[in-house]
């Protein structure tokens, strides 16, 4: 236990002199915090839209003031009857509707009438959003109208649990946690490794009677205490920036973050055992960890929606334990029942990183000898 202590003390001391690592650990996961919170929105608003009015009603422009109630869409000019479909082509609108002369006469008549709609299909998912958008405006004009377009017994009340406001950084922000916290600290604690084998330190290391074991638990312990100042900072700005709460019992979070950040570390050091230099350690991080955590965890994505068969690759990337456990802290709210799988989980993959991390640095040194 000493020589594990006396290892994490001196791994500190360098980390502290060497400054440009300092700004690594705490300066850049700051700035991909706001960037990646800010950036990245899944529900589309502002939708330029244009809409071309033939009948010029009352009724008509009360349909057409549905549409810009909300944020949803925003009006473009159109630019004549001919050239609506150039509006798509041009990409200065994501959907176009044109209004026909007898909309008003029809509707009153109760015959019904037929409004054009075209939506750029280019991005399937906001095409299906747009989609969905146009009914619900369409649905809720005829609504006000006292138009009924037709008798419905089921009138399903519907309400939003967890995040009733939609609040878009409830579910961002905790996942930005979860994606952060694993590629920093797992790249901090490569490259201490492989400094260590292109300085020449590891042979020191060798003549010693240090063990493999208490080599990473050393240098291990260094980085996670390292990785729980980042993590307290992201996630004091990220309460203090974007008005999040505990939802629930934080204990979950308490806990399984310490785990989490262990096993980021231990896949850190396991990459940094086996790479031969310093930019092919940051290679593999940004492969390995950077590409898994931001694809397969769920951060913006379902998991449901990986294909086979890297939807069973997802199942050993710890960061969508934690991105759950993140999520249910600050959102859901349910505790351990709702994530203590997860806890588990990240611990037993914690202890599979670090068997590896200790096998790679053992055959090193066996084949130093």
């Amino acid at each position: 236990m000493k020589r594990i202590l006396v290892q994490c003390v001196k791994e500190l001391a360098q980390f502290r002199r060497d400054r440009l690592t300092v700004a690594l650990a705490f300066l850049l996961p700051l700035i991909s915090l706001f960037i990646l919170s800010f950036a990245i929105r899944l529900e589309a608003k502002n939708i330029p839209i244009v809409i071309q009015d033939l009948n010029n009603t009352p009724l008509s422009r009360s349909y057409i003031e549905r549409f810009f109630a909300t944020n949803q869409f925003q009006p473009t000019p159109d630019h004549g009857g001919d050239t609506l479909i150039h509006a798509l082509d041009r990409g200065l609108a994501k959907a176009v509707v044109l209004i026909p002369p007898n909309f008003s006469r029809d509707i009153k008549s109760g015959r019904g009438s037929d409004v054009q709609i075209l939506v750029d299909g280019t991005d399937t998912n906001n095409a299906r959003v747009i989609q969905n958008s146009i009914h619900a405006t369409t649905t809720a004009f005829l609504a006000a109208a006292g138009i009924e377009p037709g008798r419905n017994p089921l009138a399903p009340h519907l309400r939003i649990w967890f995040n009733p406001g939609r609040k878009e950084s409830l579910y961002i922000v905790p996942g930005v946690f979860g994606f952060l916290l694993w590629v920093f600290p797992s790249l901090l604690a490569a490259m201490s490794m492989v400094r260590e084998k292109e300085k020449g330190n590891i042979i020191q290391v060798y003549a010693t009677n240090m063990t493999a074991a208490e080599l990473i638990l050393g240098k291990g312990l260094a980085y996670l205490i390292v990785a729980l100042g980042e993590a307290a900072i992201l996630m004091l700005v990220g309460a203090f920036i974007f008005k999040l709460g505990f939802a629930g019992d934080p204990i979950p979070l308490l806990v399984g973050t310490p785990l989490y950040l262990s096993a980021s570390v231990m896949f850190g050091l396991a990459i940094g055992t086996r790479a031969k230099n310093l930019m092919a350690t940051v290679q593999a991080v940004a492969l390995t960890g950077f590409m898994t955590a931001l694809l397969l965890s769920g951060f913006i994505y379902p998991i449901s929606n990986i294909p086979f068969p890297l939807i069973h690759l997802a199942d050993i990337v710890p960061a969508r334990y934690f991105i759950q456990i993140s999520r249910d802290a600050f959102v859901r709210g349910t505790g351990w029942r709702g994530t203590w799988f997860a806890i588990l989980t990240i611990a037993i993959l914690g202890l599979m990183l670090f068997a590896f991390a200790r096998w790679g640095l053992r055959k090193m040194q066996l084949s130093s000898d």
